[in-house]
C-alpha cells in the first residue's frame, strides 16, 4: 500500500509511519512541525519507501500518484499545546480534516481519523462506551480541542454517508511512551521529566481524578488493525485499567527513585474527573486489547527521557 499520514513527525504519527514501513508499505508523511519534530523521523532519512513533505494540511493537499489510505493525525494534542495554539487546533480539526477527506475522495482511498477520548468531555457515564455522546463545554478553554475533534468526526461521517467514502474513526485515550516531547505537557511526560530533574511533581487538585494509560505500541497496534478492518463507527482505543493521578505519581517516583515532592495546584477548568474506555468493541471486532502493563511501559518511557535529558 501507499498511504499518507498527516502529523507524521508527531508522537503517534511517527510511530505509525514506522509501523506501515515495517510491514512493507510506502508512506508520504505531512507535517507543518508546529508540535512535531524532524528528530522523530530522522532515522527514515534516505528510506526509499518514505517521503516527507513539510506542509500545513489546513491548505490544499497535493500528493502525486496513487494513494490507498489517508491517516489524519495532524493536531496539537496536549493541553499545553492546544491552549497555546487554540486557533490552529480548531483549523486543523475543521479545515485539515476537510482537506484530508478531500484527498482520500480524490484518490479513492480509505481514511482513518485520529479522534480522542476528549469528545466525551467530563463524562456522566463511566466507563465510556462509543454510544455515549459526551458532556463537553463548547465555549470553555478545552473546547478548542474537544469540539474540533467532535466536528472532525461529524465531517468524516458525512463524507462516508454522502460520498460513500470508506472511513474509520479512532477515539484514542491517554497514550504515552518514547518520542513524547520533554515539554509535552501531558501528565506522564510531566511527572517523568520532573522526577528525573528532581523538580516538584505538578499535581492538579488532590490527584483523585482518574485516567487510563496505554503504551504507544499498544495504541499503534489498535490503530493499524482499525485501519485495515471494516468498522466505520467510532472505536475506543485505550487501556481499560484505571488509575488515579496520585497513583501514577507514586509509581513514577518509585521507578525513578526520585525524592521529588508533590506540588498541588488548582484543577484546570473543565478537567475531566474520570476517564476510562469501554473497549468491548475493539476486543470483539479487532481482536485487540493492550498488553503492556503500566509499570513496564513507564520503565521504558523513563529510560527514554533519562537518555534525552542526559543528552
Amino acid at each position: 500500500m501507499r498511504v499518507v499520514i498527516t502529523g507524521a513527525a508527531g508522537f503517534l504519527g511517527s510511530h505509525l509511519v514506522d509501523r506501515f514501513i515495517r510491514d512493507g508499505h510506502s508512506v508520504v508523511g505531512l507535517d507543518n512541525l508546529l508540535t512535531g519534530s524532524l528528530a522523530n523521523i530522522a532515522h527514515l532519512a534516505g528510506n526509499e519507501r518514505f517521503l516527507f513533505i513539510h506542509h500545513d494540511v489546513t491548505n490544499f493537499i497535493f500528493v502525486d500518484g496513487p494513494v490507498d489510505g489517508v491517516l489524519h493525525f495532524a493536531s496539537p494534542a496536549s493541553p499545553d499545546d492546544y491552549l497555546r495554539y487554540p486557533i490552529q487546533t480548531l483549523k486543523v480539526g475543521a479545515l485539515g480534516t476537510h482537506k484530508a477527506l478531500g484527498l482520500a475522495k480524490a484518490k479513492g482511498a480509505r481514511l482513518l481519523l485520529a479522534s480522542t477520548s476528549e469528545v466525551y468531555g467530563d463524562p456522566e457515564v463511566h466507563p465510556q462506551p462509543e454510544t455515549y455522546w459526551g458532556r463537553v463545554n463548547p465555549v470553555g478553554p478545552r473546547g478548542v480541542y474537544d469540539e474540533a475533534k467532535r466536528f472532525a468526526e461529524a465531517l468524516t461521517m458525512a463524507y462516508h454517508r454522502y460520498h460513500g467514502l470508506p472511513t474509520r474513526i479512532a477515539r484514542i485515550f491517554n497514550t504515552y511512551g518514547p518520542r513524547m516531547r520533554v515539554e509535552d505537557g501531558r501528565v506522564v511526560s510531566n511527572f517523568v521529566v520532573q522526577a528525573l530533574r528532581g523538580a516538584p511533581l505538578t499535581m492538579y487538585g488532590e490527584g483523585q481524578q482518574t485516567r487510563s494509560f496505554a503504551f504507544v505500541s499498544d495504541t499503534i497496534e489498535g490503530l493499524y488493525r482499525l485501519f485495515h478492518g471494516a468498522r466505520v463507527d467510532p472505536t475506543n482505543l485505550g487501556n481499560a485499567e484505571e488509575y488515579t493521578v496520585r497513583q501514577l505519581a507514586d509509581l513514577v517516583l518509585e521507578l525513578t527513585g526520585s525524592a521529588s515532592r508533590i506540588e498541588h495546584r488548582p484543577l484546570p477548568v473543565d478537567d475531566p474527573r474520570v476517564r476510562q474506555p469501554d473497549i468491548t468493541v475493539a476486543q470483539r471486532e479487532l481482536g485487540w486489547e493492550p498488553v503492556v502493563p503500566l509499570r513496564e511501559g513507564l520503565g521504558r518511557t523513563i529510560a527514554y527521557f533519562r537518555e534525552r535529558l542526559s543528552a
